[in-house]
């Protein structure tokens, strides 16, 4: 018996969205004046990092080499408030992505779970969007050293 040959290989399937993609728009809600709201992806990952870096035990957010570049921007007072966070938007609906340092000795599983619910929070509050995914990556664990404490002066 010979294979059908017309289904498709895994490999030439699309991937699927995590969020509706329809176009970036919403409809005003309790307004008499028609119009729509877009609300922009750079938006969605400003308000998920601020909600992040809100919780305690978070100390910040990428991996290594985004937060080398946000120790420069931090130096010249240009913070990028989306490091470390990727976000899909659809219509209705948005997925976030973290990158998570955390503070030592900070409960790992507890940091993440207090994110999760922070970014989902704050992105439905303030945009209205539902969402479907906050996915959290513990990219690393901060140590405080000497070096990172500022010194007090002794007293003679």
């Amino acid at each position: 018996m010979a294979e059908n040959q017309n289904t498709p290989t895994p490999s030439a399937a699309a991937p699927a969205a995590r969020v509706d993609r329809a176009p970036v728009s919403r409809k005003a809600e309790n307004s008499s004046v028609a119009g729509t709201i877009t609300i922009a992806d750079g938006v969605v990952s400003k308000v998920a990092g601020i909600a992040a870096r809100e919780v305690s035990g978070v100390y910040a957010l990428g991996g290594g080499g985004a937060r080398a570049i946000g120790a420069i921007r931090d130096a010249i007072n240009a913070t990028d408030l989306t490091q470390g966070v990727k976000v899909e938007v659809g219509e209705t609906q948005a997925a976030v992505d973290l990158k998570v340092v955390v503070e030592y000795p900070a409960p790992i599983g507890r940091v993440a779970d207090e994110v999760r619910s922070s970014v989902a929070g704050a992105v439905h509050r303030l945009t209205g969007l539902d969402v479907v995914e906050v996915n959290v990556e513990i990219h690393d664990v901060h140590i405080e050293d000497e070096s990172d404490e500022q010194a007090e002066p002794r007293v003679a």
